[in-house]
């Protein structure tokens, strides 16, 4: 493997992890944002919307974005705004100040995540082999990076606007050394090919399945999503619903249903969690050999299987082995689904990645609105076999991962079936 692509393939890491460490460094936070701006538990639930509405506003632009102007570009401007929105919270004086920085940190990190999710794509369509998985842990690390780093800030008292500065400084630097490691756009991107705009615009129905009618093409710009990717982006919906409902839901499951001491209690999300990120720098050799379907498939069915042992169990322990369960299942599935809609068309894996990252956003926005109200109707670990009930669906479904058989549906270095990625490097 060439030194461009391992340069690349580490950039993609950087700008992974600068995504986790700078939304983390706002997580950790938010109480003394929440403080500095006199608001209730109440209307930051509420502003938390706008910071979510930010986010599916940036992926949907940039994936269009990404695709005309190629990775790049949009990947290093969608991290320099990422970094330079998270200062914007703690400059915030009010609730409306407050809306307008969440919507801007959303929308930084919309576009960030829709731009370089694409551009790990053309990384992993380059080595021929599976790396997705890796880049998401990468993400996840950053996080924990921020936790840290953010724990230790708050006890030296560092001022709010100072350590939110300070991590959009670091977020800028890395945005500077990574970008330059970054692949160019991909072949076939529309440039300087010599074919005429009829022919590109055939080559590109051809590419999503179109046909010609009698009524002209239609314009490049808009072509149709393909239904096998509003298909993948519905499994991202319920799949990252459960990782939501992990998020928002495992601690109290813990404190309140079975009686655990708070700091007991915090183990439910650092074993979902701590698990997670081991499987997802686990599950690319695993794809490699089992191909995306069996990931997903077997992945949900053991999250599914670890979250009822949580939900039902009546003791602390075995809860905090079927959270672990949970987080190593849900762990390869996501990834998998970014990759397979990145790969079902190269001229518009930005778009497919956006339609994919958006409705998965979505989801994990839900996590906590769907179980609340259900918790009014039935114990909380009741409501919990919801997510359950998903993950089954998810397993079921696992076969739209294969890609399209027919000639021209997209090419693909992707496993055609449930067996084992072919033409693999050796790096």
């Amino acid at each position: 493997m060439n030194r461009t692509l391992r340069a690349a393939r580490l950039a993609t890491f950087a700008f992974f992890a600068l995504n986790g460490f700078v939304m983390g460094m706002w997580i950790v936070h938010i109480p003394a944002v929440e403080s500095h701006t006199g608001i209730s538990h109440a209307v930051l639930g509420w502003l938390l919307l706008l910071l979510g509405g930010g986010a599916f506003a940036g992926m949907q632009l940039c994936g269009r974005l990404t695709d005309r102007l190629g990775a790049r570009r949009v990947v290093p401007a969608g991290a320099a705004l990422c970094s330079a929105a998270v200062v914007a919270p703690a400059l915030a004086a009010d609730a409306p100040g407050l809306g307008v920085a969440l919507f801007l940190l959303g929308f930084g990190n919309g576009c960030l995540d829709v731009s370089m999710n694409t551009h790990a794509v053309q990384v992993e369509r380059a080595y021929g082999r599976p790396v997705m998985s890796a880049f998401h842990a990468m993400f996840s690390l950053g996080g924990v990076l921020a936790a840290l780093v953010g724990a230790r800030l708050i006890t030296w008292g560092w001022d709010l606007g100072a350590t939110l500065a300070a991590a959009a400084a670091t977020g800028l630097l890395v945005t500077l050394v990574a970008t330059p490691a970054l692949l160019g756009p991909p072949r076939g991107a529309g440039k300087d090919t010599g074919t005429t705009g009829e022919q590109d615009t055939a080559a590109e129905r051809a590419a999503v399945g179109g046909r010609t009618t009698g009524r002209g093409a239609r314009p490049a710009g808009r072509r149709r999503t393909p239904r096998r990717v509003w298909a993948l982006a519905t499994l991202a919906l319920l799949l990252m619903l459960c990782e939501g409902v992990a998020n928002d839901w495992s601690v109290l499951h813990l404190e309140d249903v079975l009686g655990a001491p708070p700091a007991t209690a915090a183990l439910a999300y650092g074993a979902f969690a701590t698990a997670m990120t081991v499987g997802r720098l686990l599950t690319d050799r695993v794809a490699a050999r089992t191909g995306p379907v069996f990931v997903v498939r077997y992945g949900a069915a053991a999250a599914g299987a670890g979250l009822t042992v949580a939900a039902l169990s009546p003791w602390v322990a075995p809860a905090l082995v079927g959270w672990a369960v949970f987080g190593l299942g849900l762990s390869g599935c996501v990834p998998q689904l970014f990759s397979a809609a990145g790969h079902t068309d190269e001229d518009a894996a930005g778009a497919h990645v956006s339609r994919v990252a958006g409705l998965g956003y979505l989801g994990m926005l839900a996590g906590p609105a769907v179980i609340g109200p259900l918790t009014h109707l039935v114990p909380l670990n009741l409501a919990l076999l919801l997510p359950v009930a998903l993950c089954a669906v998810a397993a079921v479904a696992a076969g739209v991962l294969r890609p399209d058989p027919r000639p021209g549906a997209g090419a693909t270095t992707r496993p055609a079936s449930d067996g084992p990625t072919v033409g693999t490097s050796t790096a």
